[in-house]
C-alpha cells in the first residue's frame, strides 16, 4: 500500500481538508483507496469539530476512476459489491454515498481528470466547484459497464433523465464549463480548490446546528418523499432549532452587528 491515500488536515475553524492522495496516479481508485475514502468518511462523520469538508485531488486530477490493472488482481473488484453492516450500499457506492452520511457540508474541487467512480465521488458531494478546462465523463460505457458507485441516489437530483442518458450511453468528455451547463457542476473558477475552502469557512461560520440541520433535510427529503413527510421533518428540525443556544446567538450577533460565536455540535 505504501503512501497514505488520504491525507486529512482539520484547521481551528473547523474545515476539513481531505486530499486524495495518488496524484501521479491520477488518483484513480485501487482497494486501497477505496478503504481510505470509506474510513476518512467514517471519521469525518463523527468528528464534532468539522463544520465544512473540502474534497480535492493531489497533482492534476481530482480522480481519473478506476485503477483497472490494479483491481483485476486478486479479485479486487469483485470484493468492492460487498455490502457489510446491514447497509444497502456496498464498497464501492458507499464511496460516492457515504458523504451524505458526514453531517457537515461536503465541497468538492475539481481539477483536471474527473472521470468514471471519480465523478461519482464528486456527484456524493453537497457541492462542485471545477475549473473551465477539467475534464469530466460518466466513462463506464468504455469499459462494457454501467455506472454503479451510487448515480442512481446523485445523478438524478441534478440534471434531466435524457442529459444522464445522453452521456451514459456515449461515456463523451466534456469540460468543466460544459458540465456546469449541464448541470453536474455547481460553479465554474480558476482555481476551485481556493474557491472551495473560501465557502468552506463561509459556512464554517455559521451556526453549525442550522447547517447541519439543513443539509439532513435536504437529504432526507430531495427526491422520492412524500409532501407530507417532508413538511413534517421541516417543522421538527425547526422546533429543535428555535430557542436553542446557537440559534439565540445568531439573533443576540445579528442585532448587535457582530460576528457570532456558536458552540460545537453536541
Amino acid at each position: 500500500m505504501g503512501e497514505q491515500r488520504i491525507l486529512v488536515d482539520v484547521d481551528d475553524a473547523g474545515v476539513a481538508t481531505v486530499t486524495l492522495n495518488r496524484g501521479e496516479k491520477h488518483n484513480a481508485l485501487d482497494r486501497a483507496m477505496f478503504d481510505a475514502i470509506l474510513d476518512v468518511t467514517r471519521t469525518l462523520a463523527d468528528d464534532r469539530r468539522v463544520r465544512a469538508v473540502v474534497v480535492h485531488g493531489a497533482g492534476k486530477s481530482f480522480c481519473s476512476g478506476l485503477d483497472i490493472s490494479s483491481l483485476g488482481q486478486g479479485g479486487g473488484a469483485a470484493s468492492l459489491v460487498t455490502r457489510r453492516d446491514d447497509n444497502p450500499a456496498n464498497d464501492a457506492q458507499r464511496v460516492s454515498t457515504d458523504w451524505a452520511r458526514v453531517p457537515a457540508p461536503v465541497i468538492a474541487a475539481i481539477t483536471g481528470n474527473c472521470f468514471g467512480g471519480g465523478l461519482q465521488i464528486a456527484l456524493g458531494a453537497d457541492i462542485r466547484y471545477v475549473t473551465p478546462d477539467a475534464r469530466v465523463s460518466i466513462m463506464e460505457v468504455k469499459w462494457g459497464l454501467v455506472p454503479d458507485m451510487g448515480i442512481t441516489q446523485t445523478l438524478p437530483r441534478l440534471v434531466a433523465a435524457d442529459v444522464a442518458k445522453e452521456l451514459t450511453f456515449t461515456g463523451r468528455i466534456v469540460s468543466g464549463t460544459e458540465a456546469h451547463a449541464l448541470g453536474l457542476m455547481t460553479r465554474v473558477f480558476d482555481d476551485p480548490l481556493a474557491a472551495a475552502l473560501d465557502l468552506a469557512h463561509e459556512i464554517a461560520g455559521k451556526s453549525p446546528h442550522a447547517v447541519r440541520a439543513a443539509k439532513r433535510l435536504y437529504e432526507e427529503t430531495w427526491t422520492g418523499v412524500e409532501a407530507e413527510a417532508a413538511l413534517m421533518l421541516e417543522s421538527e428540525l425547526q422546533v429543535g432549532l428555535m430557542g436553542s443556544p446557537n440559534q439565540l446567538e445568531a439573533v443576540s450577533a445579528g442585532m448587535e452587528r457582530r460576528e457570532p460565536d456558536f458552540s460545537d455540535p453536541s
